[in-house]
């Protein structure tokens, strides 16, 4: 860290965190996550607490059953968003981190390549949304009204999709700082953006001031990324990426897959609650709910974002499993003290939290506490993820998320005529059972791994 902030650090850190300070500082990984960390997070509140309250603005603009829909579209976006991206952020984020120092060249080949298959992916999505956009609002939405929504949601794909890979190469080059800076000038313009929008064009607003904020965010990542490839003297070409195809279907493909178990699963079960009787409502209430399992993974998602390159370039280097498995022990002590306090916390006020909506949404608080008490587990599984990925056995987290997928529809069917509140205890049991396998293997094949 610079040297005024090094100095600020260590003139306000009280005498008894002083020792840790220290400690942090004498380790080279730890100084170096602590440096990321502080870069990510010091972009990234802003931008987080700014489209949480945009949110907030947006559901009292709406009303219960206009949330809902602009949420069935957020879903909808996200589930071909998943095949768009094509796993290729996680893949940039991995090799960049491992090649930059080793291999420029190589790393220049993955980059140009995770560009253009973002493009032919993206863009094959994005016309399939547009196209297929009257049967999905008809036949799985139950809302005929929502296909013009739909093909506007297609443009958001398609940026989010080259999005993603920008995205994750800034993370693979641990250019945290320019991260912050994008997150910063992105969340300063997502609340007047999305929220005029909102105002003025309802539902169909909203969806427009996402595709807004999206490729605002896709220009300044741009920018960033361009300023580090010519420092870092990184070349950049389309005649000798092909030669990096292998990776696609060694990372990118089990990662594309491993999402698919998340994002199409969640977007299936929504598909689920919007047609129950009074389904927009209580999906308006689940959105509304789902907003505080963001911010409750808001910590731990930084910490994930700034451990993948560190220790996917530090493995490159020095081939140091053990010492990964121990701080991924470490960030799982982490995030455990920094959530689980909260969610407690926020359990108490969850009326009031909901009534902040509208008073339309205040019914819903037992949703909003199941939720809250889904990011708990969540959280505690994430660096586990992260030493998955770093170990590259992305088909091995293909298998898991697929259990968790399967349990996750299977509940859904079962209890969804309790409706937001039975989708949340759905997923809250797979996910208990999900970290129940997960924990399982790391136990008994990361132990073995050379300290």
């Amino acid at each position: 860290m610079h040297l005024t902030l090094s100095h600020f650090i260590h003139t306000h850190c009280p005498t008894n965190l002083k020792p840790l300070l220290l400690k942090i500082e004498m380790s080279p990984i730890g100084y170096r996550l602590a440096k990321g960390a502080f870069w990510v997070l010091s972009g990234t509140v802003i931008s987080r607490l700014c489209t949480f309250i945009a949110s907030i603005f947006v559901a009292r603009l709406l009303g219960k059953t206009g949330f809902g829909e602009f949420g069935i579209i957020q879903s909808t976006i996200g589930m071909f968003g998943v095949f768009a991206g094509f796993g290729l952020g996680l893949t940039s984020t991995k090799y960049i981190a491992e090649f930059r120092e080793t291999d420029p060249a190589r790393a220049g080949r993955i980059l140009s390549l995770s560009w253009l298959v973002a493009l032919v992916t993206g863009g094959l999505m994005s016309i399939g949304l547009f196209l297929f956009s009257p049967w999905l609002a008809t036949h799985t939405l139950n809302a005929s009204h929502l296909e013009s929504l739909i093909r506007i949601g297609a443009i958001v794909l398609f940026v989010s999709a080259l999005n993603g890979a920008q995205t994750g190469a800034l993370s693979g080059f641990e250019a945290f700082r320019s991260v912050a800076k994008v997150n910063l000038y992105c969340g300063l313009l997502s609340f007047p953006i999305l929220v005029t929008c909102t105002w003025l064009g309802g539902v169909k607003g909203a969806i427009y001031g996402m595709a807004i904020n999206t490729t605002v965010n896709w220009l300044l990542n741009h920018i960033e990324i361009r300023k580090i490839i010519k420092v870092k003297k990184i070349p950049i070409t389309l005649c000798n990426c092909g030669k990096e195809v292998s990776v696609l279907w060694k990372f990118s493909l089990p990662a594309l897959f491993a999402g698919a178990m998340v994002g199409p699963v969640n977007w299936f079960c929504n598909t689920l609650l919007v047609n129950q009787p009074n389904g927009y409502a209580e999906m308006g209430v689940y959105n509304a709910a789902n907003q505080w399992y963001t911010m409750m993974l808001f910590l731990p998602g930084i910490l994930g974002q700034v451990v993948l390159p560190i220790l996917s370039n530090r493995e490159q280097l020095n081939n140091s499993a053990g010492r990964s498995i121990k701080t991924m022990a470490n960030l799982i002590k982490m995030n455990a003290l920094l959530v689980f306090p909260l969610v407690i916390v926020t359990c108490l006020f969850s009326p009031f939290i909901m009534g902040l909506y509208g008073e339309g949404f205040r019914n819903g608080w037992p949703t909003l506490v199941i939720i809250l008490f889904t990011s708990a587990i969540v959280t505690i599984q994430t660096p586990v993820g992260q030493l998955i990925a770093v170990s590259g056995k992305m088909w091995i987290g293909f298998i898991m998320n697929a259990g968790w997928g399967i349990m996750f529809i299977l509940l859904a069917f079962v209890f969804i005529s309790k409706g937001s509140f039975g989708l949340a205890g759905s997923r809250l049991i797979g996910y208990i059972l999900h970290t129940i396998w997960v924990f399982s293997y790391a136990f008994y094949i990361f132990r073995n791994q050379p300290k």
